[in-house]
């Protein structure tokens, strides 16, 4: 599609950062928005993000079958493919000239805190040389960490399929206690503790004696030596003691518990460390003498559409289809974002925030949520998580007396 002729009032859409269970989903409202509007003669997605502007690597989106639409929606990761390219400014220049060159009218950016950012300086550059270009935002994260909304498409279906897994990870532990009494599940998350905490979802009421201790960055211990104080003193409690930890994990003075040597260092310059998981395995057994594994449900975590939540799913869609509608009507430089207006029965608006307020910043887990041990989340995080997993979330389990 390189040597296209150009085409007036296209539409541009691209997918970046990690992948998800909903991303495909906020990508088919956009198609199905563009489509009805009856404003763009053409719209192309982006391969693998910015990326596949620079390289001329698209797909044309404009008259595919809407049933692979629909599929598409309801399939998870992003099949534009990802990237992970942080924008320069020397690439600003060339950026707009090449979507001016494919009659680029408008743009929109499925992705987080970065993508923001990219989204933002692509709106003020295309501005600044006079280049009438709409830009849009529409949020994705699982790590639900961008500020202005009240959650984050991909992270009610991952806490669901956390949620799940810890409990059932729990279960399996209080199968056989004395042959590992310690159980780690390393979760993602960079610097924000929402994916943590929602390992701790599946249990509460008649369960809540099997609530896990939950490593959070916000609640970051002085030393592992205290993390593993807390570890002993939960198996001698209960018998057993099931932690979750995200992958990054840090102490209060900035060492990672897995070591402070990256293994890698993504394009958008976020390292990432060797196995929390691993390294708490190692040391429980060589300090507390006690047996320990560590689970890791990596990116099946992120991805599962099994278990993904119909309310997620859902508002992906209209956050994408939100996105065009409002570009459509002349806005730019925005992010589609949800505004939670009742919890019961839950209902919410879409809204737009301005780029400048999202791009390169991190909201981290409520204070309310966190309760007062550190360790361990409230009744209030449960309240606000509950309208977002979708119907029957955990079944029902039994134990004997």
């Amino acid at each position: 599609m390189a040597n296209e002729t150009p085409t007036e009032s296209t539409l541009l859409v691209g997918q970046s950062g990690g992948a998800t269970a909903v991303i495909n989903a906020s990508l088919a409202g956009v198609v199905d928005a563009a489509r009805r509007s009856g404003e763009f003669e053409r719209v192309l997605g982006l391969r693998n993000g910015i990326e596949g502007l620079f390289q001329e690597r698209f797909v044309d989106l404009t008259r595919q079958d809407q049933e692979l639409i629909g599929r598409i929606g309801r399939t998870p990761s992003a099949a534009l493919g990802t990237g992970r390219y942080k924008l320069r400014d020397e690439d600003l220049d060339r950026a707009v000239i090449a979507m001016q060159r494919l009659g680029v009218t408008a743009f929109v950016y499925i992705g987080g805190n970065d993508s923001a950012d990219t989204a933002h300086r692509l709106e003020a550059h295309a501005h600044t040389i006079g280049y009438d270009l709409r830009v849009m935002s529409v949020p994705k994260t699982i790590d639900n960490d961008l500020p202005e909304t009240d959650h984050c498409p991909g992270y009610p279906s991952i806490a669901r399929y956390l949620g799940n897994a810890v409990r059932d990870a729990t279960y399996d532990t209080l199968a056989s206690p004395h042959l590992y009494p310690v159980k780690f599940v390393e979760v993602m998350g960079r610097d924000a503790g929402w994916v943590a905490a929602s390992g701790a979802l599946g249990i509460s009421g008649a369960e809540i004696d099997l609530a896990p201790l939950v490593l959070l960055p916000e609640r970051a211990p002085q030393s592992v030596d205290d993390v593993l104080a807390s570890i002993d003193a939960d198996v001698r409690r209960r018998g057993f003691s099931i932690v979750v930890v995200p992958e990054t994990m840090r102490t209060s003075s900035g060492s990672h518990f897995g070591g402070d040597e990256p293994e890698y260092v993504d394009g958008f310059g976020h390292p990432y460390f060797p196995s929390t998981g691993a390294a708490m395995t190692r040391l429980v057994s060589q300090k507390l003498q006690l047996r320990a594994r560590y689970d890791k449900p990596g990116t099946a975590a992120r991805m599962s559409i099994a278990l993904a939540s119909e309310v997620d799913l859902d508002e992906a869609y209209r956050l994408g289809a939100g996105a065009v509608d409002r570009m459509v009507d002349g806005a730019s430089g925005f992010m589609t974002a949800i505004s939670r207006t009742s919890d019961d029965p839950y209902t919410y608006d879409i809204i737009a925030v301005p780029l400048e307020k999202i791009a390169n910043q991190v909201r981290h887990l409520d204070d309310a949520f966190i309760g007062s041990d550190g360790m361990s989340v409230t009744p209030a995080f449960h309240e606000y998580m509950q309208p977002l997993l979708g119907k029957e979330p955990f079944p029902p389990y039994g134990r004997f007396g």
